[in-house]
């Protein structure tokens, strides 16, 4: 037997006790959790030094380290965040449709808990404790599989996880952490159909395809962030500027930032040279088209093809001139993920015409692309972005980790 299999048929048996588990008992323990996380502050962020140590060694990106790193500061908003996710209605047991059939049948369709849940993910260690504690929440077991890169902070913080558990009437586990990360284990795991329910990856594009190529279990997929800005003619200044400059910089290294521009001719003829030197002087790295790189051949890097399905996670962006609103949106639907594209424009009707054309889970009008996030739209919590469309897209909130149920109440009808 391996790791996987013999934590999947843990966990699956653990489901079956979560089934059982009320609301009450459940935000007891995710209250416990909280505290315990805090409690054990100093002993996980020593451990997060090692893997800091670890990527500093092997020249981890400074954005990669930024998402590995751990503070207590950042462990206190991982306490705070689950005490807000303590407050939201738990979905389990929510009636979607009621129906009294002529017969006297009375059906209920419900909410339940998926089941087990298995969760892959690059780099992040506090996807470790949103993941086991939204699992938690909706009634699941779930088996967390983070990176190499991540390793001695997920195993830490997995600790401090089972210590609250056991404090809990929950089973300890409910939560499981694979601490191998060899890439045979990660194959396993995409394939563990006989105990997963559904398999959800986090992280770039090229993980997330392959995880979608190989496994056999269900895929719930969360999307990579090629996120793109259009600049319509009558675009305002200022309200551009500020929006890109939020979409890039406010946290570069995230999948809702903008990592693409597209700037419509006309008003390009007018700013483009204002926008070119706002977006340098800010210290951002541009990959512009001909038009573009003409403004500043010294200091702005000429396009390739795959700059404009690049997913940069750091202070670089692309920008291209385009004609007109058409030809943006046919841009966006070649090049993008699907994930949050945003368009700046005083006339509702273009917007509504970029929104409906455009094919992403979130299409903004004169809003920051930095706000497709589960606590910003008001779920209180996020498992991911979806960008497919079945079961879920968008930020997927507590319901996403759902699935439904009949039940049917009678009085000794069969049918003839």
């Amino acid at each position: 037997m391996s790791e996987v299999h013999d934590k999947g048929l843990l966990a699956k048996q653990a489901s079956y006790l979560m089934n059982e588990r009320t609301t009450d008992e459940k935000n007891e323990a995710l209250r416990l959790i909280a505290q315990q996380l805090v409690e054990d502050a100093v002993y996980i962020v020593d451990e997060n030094n090692k893997d800091l140590e670890v990527g500093q060694e092997v020249g981890l990106s400074q954005s990669v380290m930024d998402r590995i790193l751990l503070t207590e500061e950042r462990i206190g908003d991982m306490h705070d965040a689950i005490m807000q996710l303590i407050d939201l209605p738990d979905p389990v047991g929510e009636v979607l449709e009621t129906i009294d059939k002529e017969n006297g049948l009375h059906i209920e369709k419900r909410r339940v808990p998926l089941g087990v849940i298995a969760m892959i993910y690059e780099a992040r260690p506090n996807v470790t404790v949103d993941a086991a504690t939204l699992a938690i929440k909706t009634g699941n077991a779930v088996i967390l599989r983070g990176s190499s890169s991540a390793k001695f902070s997920n195993i830490a913080i997995m600790n401090t996880i089972h210590k609250a558990l056991e404090k809990s009437t929950l089973p300890i586990d409910a939560v499981q952490l694979i601490e191998d990360t060899s890439r045979e284990t990660a194959s396993d795991l995409f394939n563990l159909t006989e105990y997963l329910d559904v398999l959800i990856p986090r992280g770039g594009k090229a993980f997330i395809d392959m995880v979608i190529r190989e496994a056999s279990v269900p895929v719930l997929e969360t999307g990579a962030g090629n996120c793109h800005i259009f600049i319509d003619e009558d675009a305002d200044v200022a309200m551009t500027f500020n929006i890109v400059k939020n979409a890039k910089l406010q946290r570069p290294s995230v999948c809702n930032a903008a990592e693409s521009l597209l700037v419509e001719r006309t008003w390009f003829d007018a700013h483009g040279q204002e926008l070119v030197d706002m977006l340098l002087g800010e210290n951002i790295i541009v990959h512009g088209d001909e038009a573009v790189y003409e403004l500043n051949p010294e200091n702005i890097k000429l396009a390739t093809e795959d700059d404009w399905s690049t997913e940069y996670l750091n202070e670089e962006l692309s920008v291209k001139v385009v004609g007109t609103l058409d030809e943006a949106i046919r841009h966006i639907n070649a090049y993008g993920t699907k994930h949050s594209e945003a368009i700046i424009t005083p006339h509702p009707e273009r917007a509504r015409r970029f929104q409906q054309g455009v094919d992403a889970a979130a299409v903004y009008h004169n809003a920051s692309t930095r706000f497709t996030d589960g606590f910003e739209f008001g779920y209180g919590a996020e498992i991911g972005i979806s960008t497919q469309k079945l079961h879920a897209r968008g930020p997927m909130g507590l319901p996403a980790l759902t699935s439904t149920k009949v039940y049917i109440e009678g009085t000794g009808q069969v049918r003839g």
